[in-house]
């Protein structure tokens, strides 16, 4: 966490050269066989947040170059770089960022969807204001931000009751909505999922609730759930894709907040998932310790639900920031970037494919560039999402030959 707008055409491929049946191994790697280079190396810094463009991805406007990274998800099942796309939120392990160029390469990615689930009812008129969905017991607010995937005929508006929906989300607890930063259709998949809040725990009935959806854990091992399930922990839960007795019935449940590695520089983008003041509080669920950080925008918009970027030190799991800024300020048409060579481009319809995503450039525009516009040239793309959200519109074109 099927593809953007088509889909973000992603990858690059990490060849294992293999002589004589002997695997080479990348220097630093202390792994084996066809582990990718430098995916075993200790980690410099941590980035958590949507995917906000490519070239290679970019995320917080960090460059990470994902050549030799492993991808995975959040069962730490080896994936592809092709199934990192526009939206999707990523966890980055990787080596230390440089600030002049904003680029660090990436050593270890994970991500994974919020929800995978049936649409149970919409509210996604012109006049909804927000416009969201309800996806296995859990209201999904869609933002100008949110990213539809082309396969989503009519985008916001073509879907329909009863979709399986992929949905990659933040969690705004102040609302217990889930913010969707990309949604794409998911067909016929073996399992539902589901990360969220317990609630209404009933430990002899074996069932406990996130949003509305009632979960039976009766058949999952005790031994494998969780040491402290219990009313407000966040976990992650695998789901048979038909209901029993209006339960849906757990294969899986794990902790939903992953135990971040101690690193010397991290970086975080989400929403205050919990607040106590606004030198403690958490984002995305990790605990921040903010006693010794600058606030650029003050602190009286720092609350539950407030959507912030933290930078500082992970220590002991702790999350020491070094600046808190509110990230709702950011200017949103230039929120996403593209780099790359066009692909196609159609003149006439005033729209080129960049890195599998389609790009339009009919409205105001700022554009530099002496070379024409036409397949091959390279370019740099800023831009925003169309009102269906299954394409960028150009708000800033620079060829970068």
């Amino acid at each position: 966490m099927h593809t953007f707008l088509p889909r973000s055409g992603l990858w690059r491929p990490v060849l294992a050269a293999l002589l004589g049946g002997l695997t080479l191994l990348a220097a630093g790697c202390g792994g084996g066989g066809d582990a990718p280079a430098g995916a075993n190396e200790q980690a410099a810094s941590f980035t958590e947040g949507p995917i906000e463009g490519f070239g290679s991805i970019i995320v917080g406007g960090v460059r990470f170059d994902d050549s030799a990274a492993r991808v995975s998800d959040d069962d730490d099942s080896p994936r592809s770089s092709d199934d990192l796309k526009l939206g999707v939120v990523v966890e980055i392990e990787g080596g230390a960022v440089d600030r002049v160029a904003n680029k660090a390469r990436a050593l270890r990615i994970r991500f994974g969807a919020e929800i995978v689930g049936p649409v149970e009812s919409t509210n996604t008129g012109p006049t909804a204001n927000p416009k969201t969905l309800v996806v296995l017991g859990q209201t999904v607010e869609i933002k100008d931000t949110t990213v539809i995937d082309d396969s989503l005929v009519g985008g916001v508006a073509g879907i329909a009751v009863g979709d399986v929906l992929e949905v990659h989300a933040l969690f705004d607890a102040a609302t217990g909505r889930y913010v969707a930063t990309r949604i794409e259709d998911k067909d016929s998949p073996q399992f539902f999922k589901l990360r969220g809040v317990v609630s209404g725990l009933d430990t002899t009935a074996r069932t406990f609730r996130i949003g509305t959806a009632l979960i039976s854990y009766a058949s999952v091992d005790p031994a494998l759930l969780p040491a402290n399930l219990a009313d407000g922990l966040r976990v992650r839960v695998r789901l048979q894709t038909t209901q029993v007795d209006g339960k849906w019935v757990a294969v899986t449940v794990r902790h939903g907040v992953r135990r971040a590695d101690d690193v010397g520089e991290a970086e975080v983008h989400g929403f205050v998932t919990s607040f106590e003041s606004a030198q403690r509080f958490a984002v995305n669920g990790l605990e921040v310790d903010a006693t010794g950080a600058a606030f650029p925008d003050g602190t009286a918009g720092l609350r539950l639900g407030a959507r912030v970027e933290v930078e500082g030190r992970i220590v002991n799991g702790v999350l020491v920031a070094r600046k808190v800024e509110l990230e709702d300020r950011r200017d949103r048409l230039e929120r996403f970037e593209l780099h790359g060579a066009i692909a196609s481009i159609d003149l006439g319809a005033k729209v080129f494919v960049l890195r599998g995503i389609r790009v339009s450039f009919d409205g105001p525009l700022d554009l530099e560039c002496r070379a024409t516009l036409a397949v091959g040239t390279r370019v740099e793309v800023k831009g925003y999402l169309s009102a269906d959200g299954t394409k960028l519109v150009a708000a800033r074109i620079r060829c970068e030959d």
